[in-house]
């Protein structure tokens, strides 16, 4: 292989300037800015600032509600990401043995992609709408009256519905591939060795695709607990009174409407130390049950 070489040093770190300069602005700058802010009680309107030490934070941890909200959050991420990613094996599964309209079926899967979160929230608001929502209607069939905003339960459940929904595309188009990528010849050899289909699936495909559900469950933890900030506030529509939220919209919640910047600056690192433990565990744990070939 043919070793690529620049004629000055200083060429590659040139190329790696504008990625590097993007990374600091809006990622470094931001994280450090707000574990400064932190440790400050901030003037809302920005004429000073008191150093408080860890005073944030211990108000933030020995909170109620802070508590209430972070138990939520954990069901919440717990069933977007078990949703996700089953609804996504199992459609990715029946792709894989569809041979007739395999790209339409395939495309139409994959518009949900293109749609932005605040928009996969205003269609969730349409389903469960009192009105005219068709899940309402569904539903109230069995004599489950939905109140989407108003139950707390009903507007939990909303939230989850459109968050898997704008979620499992991603998911889907991974594992498609990885089961595109498993050689033919495997396939072959564990349907002579075992004839029940659901059997070798669990005992064959599904190891082979441990790494791809390992990376997809990394993806899809961290897309539950940051990226589902747009469907949650157009459900709310930025109005959670007892409704369920989540402890990223708290942060918003406290710092942008409340005017509590040090409080909300604790919050954000301590929601950022807990999907970094988080992550840490699963690639501890979980990742040594996971085999790459």
């Amino acid at each position: 292989m043919k070793k690529v070489q620049f004629q000055s040093r200083l060429i590659p770190y040139l190329l790696l300037l504008p990625q590097l300069g993007i990374v600091g602005v809006f990622f470094l700058w931001p994280a450090a800015e707000a574990v400064r802010s932190s440790f400050y009680l901030e003037d809302p309107f920005g004429f000073g600032s008191t150093f408080v030490g860890f005073d944030n934070f211990i108000d933030t941890v020995t909170s109620t509600d802070y508590g209430r909200v972070a138990r939520f959050t954990g069901v919440f991420t717990f069933f977007v990401t078990a949703l996700s990613l089953g609804i996504a094996l199992l459609l990715a599964v029946k792709a894989d043995k569809v041979l007739r309209g395999a790209s339409s079926y395939k495309t139409l899967l994959m518009w949900v992609y293109a749609v932005a979160p605040p928009v996969a929230g205003l269609i969730g608001i349409l389903l469960f709408d009192q009105h005219v929502g068709p899940i309402v209607d569904l539903v109230a069939m069995f004599g489950w009256e939905m109140q989407v905003g108003v139950s707390y339960s009903d507007t939990a459940i909303a939230m989850v519905v459109a968050a898997v929904w704008k979620q499992v595309p991603v998911n889907f188009i991974f594992f498609l591939s990885g089961l595109q990528g498993i050689s033919k010849s495997v396939q072959e050899a564990a349907s002579i060795d075992c004839r029940s289909g659901f059997r070798r699936f669990w005992t064959v495909t599904f190891p082979l695709l441990a790494p791809t559900g390992f990376f997809l469950l990394i993806i899809n933890i961290t897309y539950a607990f940051f990226d589902t900030f747009g469907i949650i506030d157009v459900i709310l529509k930025t109005e959670p009174g007892n409704n369920p939220v989540t402890l990223v919209y708290k942060v918003y919640l406290d710092g942008f409407r409340g005017n509590d910047l040090g409080g909300s600056s604790a919050q954000s690192v301590i929601l950022m130390a807990l999907v970094f433990i988080l992550t840490i565990i699963q690639f501890r744990l979980i990742e040594r049950r996971v085999h790459y070939t």
